[in-house]
């Protein structure tokens, strides 16, 4: 089923054709809970996401960021290719959305290893939430869909993230470059990471971790 941006309508349901992220329950962890997001959702990731500081450090966020760019996002979220999800990360104290996370193929992934993504929303940082989603869709990833290993990578100027990554296990692999929207789609360097599953079933728990 393919959805045109301008047919979205706000509370709207819509059948996945895709089995696996069909298939995907609500993820309630001590803070947060991660499901599917809606139309409802649309403005709320638009005040979140309209934020160059936010933007600028992720490779498919564009800036200005706009209702169209939300719409679109979460559309996409219910057409993923196989091995990958999305999700909406939700604040469970008052129920609404505070940024994003999941896994998908590129853009610095090899061969079959998909890589971790999420973004949390400027009011909401220091509080530790980006790291207890990232731990759950990295169990999700290995649990649900069988991946070998899994990727992350951050920007050079984004230490807390890379604090994230390191807390979820991860370990250097290289160096390199990433297409990035919201610097005009130019390349920014980057630190890729790679988790594997035997290094993730050893700290599986996350209490040996940071």
């Amino acid at each position: 089923m393919v959805l045109e941006r301008d047919s979205l309508l706000e509370g709207e349901k819509y059948e996945d054709p895709n089995p696996l992220a069909a298939a995907r329950p609500a993820l309630t962890l001590e803070h947060l809970k991660l499901d599917r997001p809606t139309m409802d959702d649309a403005a709320d990731i638009v005040f979140l996401a309209n934020n160059r500081h936010v933007a600028e450090m992720l490779a498919r966020m564009p800036h200005p960021y706009g209702l169209a760019d939300a719409r679109k996002w979460i559309e996409s979220t219910y057409s993923l290719e196989h091995g990958t999800t999305n999700f909406a990360v939700r604040l469970k104290s008052i129920g609404r959305i505070i940024g994003a996370c999941g896994y998908q193929f590129g853009p610095v992934g090899h061969g079959s290893e998909p890589e971790l993504g999420y973004w949390i929303g400027k009011p909401f940082w220091g509080h530790g939430y980006a790291t207890e989603a990232a731990q759950a869709i990295i169990d999700h990833a290995f649990t649900v869909t069988g991946h070998r290993a899994i990727l992350a990578s951050c920007r050079l100027t984004n230490p807390a993230s890379r604090r994230v990554i390191e807390k979820c296990g991860f370990q250097y692999s290289e160096s390199g470059m990433m297409r990035s929207l919201a610097h005009g789609d130019v390349t920014v360097p980057v630190e890729t990471y790679r988790l594997d599953r035997k290094t993730w079933e050893a700290l599986k728990g996350w209490s040996t971790v940071g």
